[in-house]
């Protein structure tokens, strides 16, 4: 199975303000018939039946979140490069991790690597309002140009690492890792709310990988459970 991330941490400048809105709808044209042809043969396909998901899927412009000269590729199975050493997921793992996260309109999620924009568009498409971390500076910027270009007005960018989190915006109903981790970040499940869930791939980037899920009850009790083999960029520190 082929993977993206991009990833990262740090703990100040914001790049975009969270408002209400959503995007215009696609125009009908060569993309929107690629992205519903991703959507059926890629995602749904495989299992993904989340209808807020297969719904944000079948509208986020992905083209407009890859590089110029990969835009052809933007609806094919497999990650791109999005350049710094990153990458852009396969359509099938963004669509699987967004759907593990149960999305729902009004839930407030972490996301901790923003790279190009995408996964948080789809999250913000879904109806969740969304707070984005990026570690690589050449990245948070841009991204949050793009979304803010493309009316996902309800996603918010720092340029931050990402492995403190964003305590000041917390308790999140989810948070989701786009990085490979050596460990589970403390203060990400200390920012998750009771009842909450966190997605995130642990392992080396020399070894085996998973992606876990995590869970918070009522009480603060965690739960822990692996879910498939994986491989995303390493998750790092240090503002770049």
């Amino acid at each position: 199975m082929k993977h993206r991330c991009s990833s990262y941490l740090a703990l100040f400048p914001l790049f975009g303000a969270a408002v209400t809105g959503s995007p215009r709808p696609p125009q009908a044209d060569r993309a929107t018939t690629e992205r519903l042809e991703m959507v059926r043969t890629q995602i749904a396909a495989l299992g993904v039946s989340d209808t807020a998901t297969l719904r944000a899927m079948r509208t986020v412009p992905r083209h407009e979140f890859v590089p110029p000269d990969l835009r052809r590729q933007a609806y094919g199975d497999h990650p791109l490069p999005i350049g710094h050493g990153q990458t852009i997921s396969q359509p099938y793992i963004v669509a699987y991790m967004t759907e593990l996260l149960r999305p729902h309109r009004g839930m407030r999620v972490l996301e901790v690597g923003t790279g190009s924009g995408y996964q948080a568009a789809v999250l913000a498409e879904a109806g969740a309002t969304v707070y984005t971390v990026e570690i690589i500076g050449a990245l948070a910027e841009p991204a949050a140009d793009r979304l803010r270009r493309l009316g996902y007005t309800t996603v918010t960018v720092r340029h931050a690492d990402g492995h403190a989190g964003w305590p000041e915006a917390a308790p999140f109903d989810a948070v989701i890792v786009t990085a490979a981790a050596g460990y589970i970040p403390p203060a990400l499940v200390e920012q998750l709310r009771p009842g909450g869930r966190l997605v995130i791939p642990v392992g080396s980037i020399y070894g085996v990988q998973n992606l876990v899920l995590v869970e918070k009850g009522a009480r603060g009790e965690i739960r822990t459970e692996t879910l498939l083999p994986v491989r995303f960029v390493p998750l790092v520190s240090g503002l770049r």
